[in-house]
């Protein structure tokens, strides 16, 4: 695992397409801004997690999350 130290508005780049830019730094949180083209699929890990542990999840990918790579909203 690479580990960065990144201040608010400075960003990492993975690959040519996808940049992380930090937004906030709150006492227990950070918020990030993710910039990456509509196909790939971003979600929270526990997200991810969780769909994998649930029966409904195998047929059904629309059931993984509300957030995609195009769905910025989640918080």
């Amino acid at each position: 695992m690479l580990v960065l130290s990144r201040k608010v508005g400075e960003a990492i780049l993975i690959g040519d397409e996808i940049e992380v830019t930090v937004v906030r730094v709150g006492q227990n949180a950070v918020r990030l801004g993710i910039q990456a083209p509509a196909a790939y699929r971003i979600v929270r890990g526990e997200i991810s997690e969780l769909a994998a542990r649930s029966p409904r999840a195998e047929g059904d990918p629309k059931q993984v999350s509300s957030s995609s790579a195009s769905g910025r909203g989640d918080s």
